[in-house]
C-alpha cells in the first residue's frame, strides 16, 4: 500500500438472534456512535472524509436500499458509496479511497436484521444459478453438505475433528458478550445429533443474527490524532470464484487462497504462521479448516487434534467464538470477524490473520492482515 491505514474506531450492536426494539436504521446509528467515540469522540460531520455501507437489496426487503445508508452513520450530504458484498470489500474500498488521496477518513458500515426475513431460504434459491442448480437444490444446505464431503475426502477430516471445531469455537464465545450461540460442550453432544445434511448437524451450522458494526478507518498522518494505538491493516485482498457447483471448486477455498496470497504479498508476511492469531469464517464447521487450509497452513487436521488451534495455544483460530458461537450478521459478517481481531490486537495479540467468505451460494472471500 501507498500508506498505511490505521483501525482507529471500531463499533457494534446487537448479536441477538432478534433484536426487538430497534430497527436496522437504528442500529446502523448506534454502532456508528459507538465507533465514533471509540475513535476518540470524533465528529462523522466535520472529521469523516467518506462513508461505505454494505448491503444487499434482497436481505433489505428494500429496492435501493443504500438509500437509507447516510442518516444513520452520519453521512448526509457527504461522501457515500454502497458495496453490494461482505464487509471487508467495503474495507478494502475505503483503502483504496485512503491511498488515492480521495480521503483521510473513511467509515465503513454493514448490518444485519435477518430476523425481519420471512422467505429466507427463498432468497438464497434466488441467488443460486437459475438453469443449473436453484431446481436441483430444496435445502441451501445441501451445498455445503456437498462442500464438506468432498473436503473430507480430500483431506482425511473426520466427523470427529469437525465435531472438535464445534465444542472449541462454542466454548471460545463464553469470553465475549456477542455469542449468544456460545455453550459448553463435549464432542459426543455434536455427533449425536441428528444429522441433518451429511455430514452436518444442527450444530455444525451457525445461525443468522441481528447486528450493526462499523469501523472507522484512517491514513497513517491523520490515524495518531484520533487514536494511540491504531490497528494498521497491512495487507488485503478479495476473490471470487465461478458460482456455478458444476465449475466452482467444491471441496477447497480457492477465494480464500488467491485472497491471501495477494494480502499476504503486501502485507510482506511469509507464512500464516508468523501471526498471533487468525479469525476466518466458521458458518460451517468444516469451512473453519478448509479456510485455514486456503491460508496456507499444512496438515490441518493435525494441528487440530494436537491443540494447536484452541484459545491460549500457539496459534489461537476463532478465540473469540468465530460464527459458530456469535451467530453470523449476513454481510456483516466479515467485519464481526475484524471487530474480533482488533479486540485481539489491543488485548495483547501483535497480529492476525481474517478470512471473510460471503457465505453460501457464493464462492467470494477476503482477507486481511492487521498487525498492532
Amino acid at each position: 500500500m501507498v500508506e498505511s491505514v490505521g483501525i482507529v474506531g471500531v463499533g457494534w450492536y446487537g448479536f441477538s438472534p432478534h433484536v426487538h426494539d430497534l430497527s436496522f436504521r437504528e442500529m446502523m446509528f448506534e454502532a456508528s456512535q459507538r465507533a465514533y467515540y471509540d475513535a476518540g469522540g470524533i465528529n462523522p460531520r466535520e472529521q469523516v472524509d467518506a462513508f461505505i455501507s454494505c448491503q444487499e437489496d434482497f436481505w433489505e426487503g428494500i429496492s435501493i436500499s443504500d438509500e437509507f445508508a447516510p442518516d444513520p452513520i452520519g453521512g448526509a450530504m457527504r461522501p457515500t458509496m454502497t458495496v453490494a458484498g461482505d464487509g471487508l470489500q467495503g474495507i478494502a474500498h475505503g483503502i483504496m479511497l485512503i491511498n488515492s488521496g480521495v480521503a483521510d477518513v473513511v467509515a465503513v458500515e454493514s448490518h444485519a436484521k435477518p430476523s425481519d426475513i420471512l422467505t429466507f431460504s427463498k432468497i438464497m434459491e434466488l441467488a443460486m444459478d437459475p438453469t443449473y442448480i436453484r431446481r436441483s437444490v430444496v435445502n441451501y444446505h445441501f451445498i455445503a453438505g456437498l462442500d464438506a464431503t468432498k473436503f473430507m475426502s480430500r483431506t482425511g477430516i473426520t466427523r470427529e475433528d469437525l465435531a472438535e471445531v464445534v465444542v472449541k469455537n462454542r466454548s471460545a464465545g463464553l469470553k465475549t458478550d456477542r455469542a449468544p450461540f456460545s455453550a459448553l460442550l463435549d464432542k459426543e453432544d455434536v455427533l449425536s445429533q441428528e444429522v441433518l445434511v451429511h455430514p452436518l448437524t444442527a450444530l455444525d451450522i451457525a445461525r443468522p443474527v441481528d447486528g450493526a458494526i462499523v469501523v472507522v478507518l484512517a491514513s497513517e498522518s491523520y490515524a495518531r490524532k484520533f487514536n494511540d494505538t491504531p490497528i494498521w491493516i497491512n495487507g488485503i485482498g478479495f476473490a471470487t470464484d465461478n458460482s456455478n457447483l458444476e465449475l466452482a471448486s467444491l471441496g477447497e477455498a480457492k477465494y480464500v487462497r488467491i485472497s491471501a496470497q495477494n494480502a499476504y504479498s503486501m502485507a510482506r508476511l511469509e507464512s500464516p504462521l508468523k501471526v498471533s492469531g487468525i479469525f476466518v469464517d466458521d458458518r460451517y464447521s468444516y469451512k473453519e479448516l478448509m479456510h485455514l487450509e486456503a491460508l496456507g497452513i499444512k496438515e490441518v487436521a493435525d494441528k487440530l487434534r494436537e491443540g494447536y488451534f484452541h484459545r491460549g495455544s500457539y496459534l489461537p483460530v476463532n478465540p473469540k467464538g468465530g460464527h459458530l458461537a456469535k451467530g453470523f450478521p449476513l454481510e456483516a459478517s466479515g467485519l464481526s470477524l475484524l471487530v474480533d481481531a482488533v479486540e485481539f490486537l489491543r488485548e495483547g495479540g501483535e497480529s492476525a490473520i481474517v478470512a471473510s467468505w460471503r457465505g453460501i451460494p457464493t464462492f467470494t472471500g477476503g482477507v486481511v492482515v492487521v498487525r498492532r
